[in-house]
């Protein structure tokens, strides 16, 4: 845990976000709290891990997402020696996606 990230104002910026309960509530939240830009870059990052999980290659990843070479290794150096927060969530996607099957 990146101990420059965890204070009190991001404790409680975290607890509001795991009280939301529908994807409804999750865009109206995010609406308020962020620009469309940086909602859009969060779910590039995402979207770049998923595919870079998958084995994609930088090449195919900009194409489909239009993101950076410097945003993909930025993912990419996190995936493989970050906190595994994106790991997590990717499983975890998975295994919804599983369930829905």
């Amino acid at each position: 845990m990146n101990k420059k990230l965890r204070d009190e104002a991001t404790d409680k910026l975290f607890e509001a976000i795991l009280l939301l309960r529908t994807k409804d509530e999750c865009y109206s939240f995010f609406e308020d709290i962020g620009t469309v830009a940086e909602i859009k870059a969060f779910a590039q990052r995402l979207e770049v891990a998923k595919m870079l999980n998958e084995g994609k290659t930088y090449r195919e990843i900009h194409q489909k997402t239009g993101a950076s070479e410097a945003t993909i290794s930025r993912v990419n150096r996190c995936l493989n020696y970050g906190a595994d927060g994106y790991r997590m969530i990717l499983e975890r996607l998975k295994e919804q996606e599983e369930k829905r099957e």
